[in-house]
């Protein structure tokens, strides 16, 4: 459960891989906001993606922490792209409090004629397809899965096409990712990946204040005289901030979350809750494979020997499990 802790401009620095929750009476808005360093960095370093593939991802991955920070149960959230582009696929999988693993698959050849040609914006990349947003509270829940076409420039202007459509709320979400380039301690050259975001929603206590133009009036009582959101002086005025912030300001360490959030709200008395860590954690294990594999026939376990072993690599965190075939012998 969120705590509240101190106002904003109180001391208190949240740093890297930390969620930092927060709310805004005055304006009727709550949010969220992210700056990813070391957990990103490796995720991203250790599959060594092309520069396009690892920004798709990386924006992904601040996205799936912003919102599966929010979940009020044990369980997951999984966002998920499916296109014909040439990156047709990317995961990210939040497990709570605070685990995260990422995979991207791409044609390298197809990847390679888009970067020449220079078609490498969101849409040229994913291609025709779906985003998919899985909430999964375990094996006697049901899930739930909400589904938008991959239409927009951005997997912000999803994210906030799926909260409009499925979740009715008003949204909106600002991703950056950023190259870094700098020396270590004895001089080398040395590169890393940032990325930030921030989530802000509009969540009014008189439900006829969210109606949207294209949305049906939601909960609003009936007779009710219900008005457009757009039009709602504090929703345009939270909106109209958040349109302020630059790219950089939301990877660079030396403005971080908390300044970040001074500089767009003090003036309305922002308050801040406790941060959530997240980190790069992935949930396979040998077990969890071996299981896999015992449900296999002869003939399929016979085809997955090679140099006398059975190997197999987790395609999220790249860990390779080796098996001696005797074991499913059965």
């Amino acid at each position: 459960m969120e705590t509240e802790i101190r106002s904003l401009g109180e001391p208190g620095f949240v740093g890297d891989d930390s969620v930092l929750p927060f709310e805004v009476d005055g304006l009727d808005v709550r949010g969220r906001t992210v700056q990813l360093g070391p957990m990103i960095d490796a995720i991203l370093g250790r599959h060594a993606y092309p520069e396009p593939v690892a920004r798709l991802l990386a924006e992904a991955i601040a996205l799936t922490v912003l919102l599966g920070t929010s979940l009020k149960f044990e369980g997951k959230l999984i966002i998920q792209t499916k296109g014909d582009g040439p990156v047709d696929l990317l995961v990210a999988d939040f497990s709570t409090p605070g685990d995260l693993r990422a995979y991207a698959r791409f044609d390298p050849e197809r990847l390679q004629a888009a970067q020449e040609a220079g078609r490498t914006s969101p849409p040229e990349l994913l291609g025709n397809g779906v985003l998919a947003f899985t909430i999964d509270q375990g094996a006697y829940m049901q899930r739930y899965q909400g589904i938008v076409e991959m239409k927009g420039e951005s997997l912000e202007a999803m994210a906030e096409t799926y909260f409009r459509q499925s979740e009715q709320i008003p949204t909106v979400v600002r991703l950056s990712v950023a190259e870094l380039f700098d020396r270590d301690g004895e001089g080398n050259p040395r590169h890393s990946w940032r990325a930030g975001g921030i989530v802000v929603q509009f969540l009014p206590q008189a439900p006829e204040r969210m109606r949207m133009p294209d949305l049906p009036g939601g909960d609003a009582p009936e007779g009710s005289e219900v008005h457009d959101t757009d039009d709602d002086d504090s929703w345009a005025e939270a909106k109209a901030l958040v349109g302020t912030v630059e790219p950089g300001e939301l990877t660079d360490p030396e403005v971080g979350a908390e300044r970040l959030l001074f500089r767009l709200f003090h003036e309305r008395g922002a308050r801040v809750y406790t941060p959530v860590p997240v980190f790069d954690r992935c949930s396979c294990s040998r077990e969890r494979l071996g299981e896999v594999l015992e449900g296999f026939t002869a003939e399929e376990i016979a085809d997955s020997v090679e140099d006398g072993v059975i190997t197999v690599q987790c395609e999220f965190c790249s860990t390779a499990y080796r098996f001696d075939p005797a074991e499913f012998g059965a």
